[in-house]
């Protein structure tokens, strides 16, 4: 199959399959349009407990198939806020992890399963939870950035501390953990919460310049509450 990523504000990524039986998978609701000569199914992709599985790392219980019945026919799959859509190429990288809500679509031949913080502090405190997923397989996987994107390349142990919710996937080499925020006065007074994404080295980091929920929050705060 062959790909391209339309669009810079809401983009969105149209594949080309090339041969009868090619396949790409989402959630459900995951695709934005799609020509004549493509078939839908829509199952647990793995099992029930898989599906819950996903569920948990913050896809949906059934994944949506695309199968391409006659070459030539396209689909895309849109991203849901604005920002990017970067391609993973999985079998070249060995896979990455991801936090929740990051997964867009793939070809049929990528393994999406959920993974644990090795620290359960991090499941508890940190901005991408404590059940995490995990690209693995063969074939391209498609994550959805918000806002800009930037990219680090860590050396062996080097540190870089996030602020939760900005980690959009790192690579497997690299180690997370949450790490407490110094000081009453930072914690009370300082606008970043209690708590910093701690990563170290070696490998490559993938960060987005918008953090969704707290742009949520923001947003919230305008919406007219019964009785006003």
């Amino acid at each position: 199959m062959k790909y391209r990523i339309i669009g810079e504000t809401m983009p969105a990524v149209e594949v080309l399959f090339d041969a009868p039986g090619e396949e790409m998978y989402t959630q459900s609701g995951g695709m934005a349009w799609m020509t004549e000569g493509i078939e839908m199914a829509t199952n647990t992709r793995g099992g029930l407990m898989k599906g819950l599985g996903r569920m948990f790392s913050g896809e949906s219980l059934f994944m949506a198939t695309y199968k391409a019945q006659t070459a030539g026919s396209s689909i895309a799959f849109a991203s849901t806020v604005a920002g990017r859509i970067l391609p993973v190429d999985v079998t070249a990288t060995g896979g990455m992890i991801c936090q929740k809500g990051a997964f867009l679509c793939a070809e049929s031949g990528v393994d999406l399963s959920v993974t644990f913080s090795k620290k359960f502090s991090a499941g508890l405190f940190g901005g991408e939870g404590f059940i995490l997923q995990q690209l693995g397989g063969q074939g391209m996987a498609f994550l959805e950035i918000d806002g800009d994107m930037v990219e680090k390349n860590l050396a062996p142990g080097e540190v870089l501390k996030v602020d939760t919710g900005n980690v959009v996937a790192f690579e497997r080499s690299v180690s997370y953990e949450v790490e407490t925020v110094k000081g009453l006065g930072n914690i009370f007074f300082g606008g970043e919460g209690l708590f910093l994404t701690r990563l170290v080295g070696p490998g490559r980091v993938v960060l987005q310049t918008q953090n969704i929920a707290e742009f949520a929050g923001r947003i919230a705060r305008f919406i007219p509450t019964s009785g006003k």
